[in-house]
C-alpha cells in the first residue's frame, strides 16, 4: 500500500527520439504541466520550460547517437516540488558525469562574455533557475541529469506583485 505522500505525486515518463523536431512538443508539455500543477508565475513557467529545453538539447546533441532516444521524467509533488530527470544512452560506454560537472563548475566561474554563445546552459540557465542539480553516470552508459525546484518560495507565485515582466540579460 502506498502512503499518502507517494499517492499525491504525479510521475510522467516520456521517451523522445533524438531528433530536435520533437522538442516543440516537450516545450509545450512542460509549460502546460508547470501552469497546471504549480503556482509559478508565467515568467517562472517559461524559465522552467527553458531548463527542460536545455537539458533535452544537451542530451540529444552531446549524449546520444543518431536514431537513439532520451528519457524525460517529470515528477510533480503538489505544493512541494517539480523534479525533472533527463537521461541519455551516451555515445560510447565512457563515464563522463565527472567531466560534465568539472566543465559546469568551470563555466559557472566565467562571465557570459568569456563563454560566448556556447557553454552557458548548465551554468547560466539550469543552475540559476533550479534548487538542485545532480549529474550522474548511468550504469549501462550515458548520463542522468536531475533538477528540482521547490514550490514554497513566494517569489514564484502568480500573485507576487514584484514579479518582473522582463528579464534583463547583462554581458
Amino acid at each position: 500500500m502506498q502512503d499518502k505522500k507517494t499517492q499525491d505525486k504525479v510521475i510522467i515518463r516520456i521517451e523522445l527520439p533524438t531528433n530536435a523536431y520533437f522538442m516543440s512538443g516537450i516545450r509545450d508539455f512542460t509549460l502546460k504541466m508547470i501552469e497546471n500543477t504549480t503556482d509559478f508565475s508565467k515568467q517562472w513557467a517559461y524559465r522552467f520550460q527553458s531548463v527542460v529545453d536545455e537539458l533535452c538539447n544537451n542530451a540529444i546533441e552531446h549524449g546520444s547517437n543518431p536514431n537513439d532516444f532520451i528519457l524525460i521524467t517529470f515528477i510533480s509533488d503538489p505544493e512541494k516540488s517539480i523534479e525533472i530527470t533527463v537521461e541519455d544512452h551516451g555515445k560510447n560506454s565512457e563515464k563522463i558525469a565527472n567531466k560534465i560537472l568539472a566543465k559546469y563548475k568551470s563555466n559557472s566561474k566565467k562571465s557570459q562574455l568569456e563563454l560566448g554563445i556556447r557553454g552557458r546552459g548548465l551554468a547560466y540557465i539550469v543552475e540559476k533557475w533550479t534548487d538542485e542539480l545532480e549529474i550522474t553516470d548511468r550504469q549501462n552508459g550515458g548520463v542522468k541529469v536531475r533538477v528540482k525546484k521547490y514550490l514554497n518560495d513566494p517569489e514564484f507565485q502568480t500573485d507576487n506583485k514584484h514579479d518582473p515582466t522582463h528579464l534583463k540579460l547583462t554581458i
